[in-house]
C-alpha cells in the first residue's frame, strides 16, 4: 500500500532552514506529481505547494514563494522540500502526498522559535 514518511523537521529560530524529505512507496512514484502541505496548530491542512511528475515544473503558494523549493529524486522516489528564512507562522506539522491519491503520513514538526 502506499506509504509517506515525513522527516527533517525540528525546531529552528527564525530565519534559520530546515529540508525535509519525504520517502515514499507502494505506488509509482515517477507517475505522480506531488505535493506538500502543512497543517498549522488549530488551522487546517493547507497546500503549499507541488511539482510534476518529471519535475519540470513547481507551484508554490503565495505565502511560501521566494522561501521554497521543492525537488524529487524519481529514481530514489523521494520528495524533498527545502525551507529557507523559516518565521513563526511557518510552525506546523508538514505532510507529502501524491496527487489524486488519498493516503497521508504522519507528517513531520517544525516549529520555529526563538
Amino acid at each position: 500500500q502506499v506509504q509517506l514518511v515525513e522527516s527533517g523537521g525540528g525546531l529552528v529560530q527564525p530565519g534559520g532552514s530546515l529540508r525535509l524529505s519525504c520517502a515514499t512507496s507502494g505506488f509509482t512514484f515517477r507517475y505522480y506529481p506531488m505535493k506538500w502541505y502543512r497543517q498549522a496548530p488549530g488551522k487546517e491542512r493547507e497546500w503549499i505547494g507541488g511539482i510534476t511528475r518529471d519535475g519540470g515544473v513547481k507551484k508554490y503558494a503565495d505565502s511560501m514563494k521566494g522561501r521554497i523549493t521543492i525537488s524529487r529524486d524519481n529514481r530514489k522516489n523521494t520528495l524533498s522540500l527545502q525551507m529557507n528564512n523559516l518565521q513563526p507562522e511557518d510552525t506546523g506539522v508538514y505532510f507529502c502526498k501524491p496527487e489524486g491519491v488519498d493516503t497521508w503520513g504522519r507528517g513531520t514538526q517544525v516549529t520555529v522559535s526563538s
